[in-house]
């Protein structure tokens, strides 16, 4: 299984060593991290996000809501499971348990 992270500032680190540590072999972990200083708006995330997303599941750990909201709307339209903890969007295939 492929697991596409993305991640700002390093907040998804704890949970990527968790995958790697009892995922075993089972899972191909690639992160997308964006530690760059962001505007505070962003009306085109096409600058920041990939055009494509090859992946089985992606996870958001992205402090910007522009970003985070356009990459769930991207992962709906590709039909990719995206699990977003506490964000506050419901596009179909996003997972936003509570934090």
């Amino acid at each position: 299984m492929k697991i596409l992270v993305f991640q700002q500032n390093q907040k998804g680190e704890s949970k990527i060593a968790g995958i790697r540590k009892y995922g075993g072999d089972g899972f191909k972990i690639e992160v997308i991290s964006m530690d760059e200083a962001l505007p505070p708006v962003i009306d085109d995330a096409r600058h920041f996000l990939p055009e494509k997303i090859e992946a089985d599941l992606v996870l958001d750990f992205l402090q910007h809501p522009d970003l985070s909201y356009d990459l769930a709307q991207l992962c709906s339209e590709k039909e990719i499971p995206l699990v977003a903890s506490g964000k506050k969007y419901h596009p179909k295939h996003v997972i936003t348990p509570p934090t």
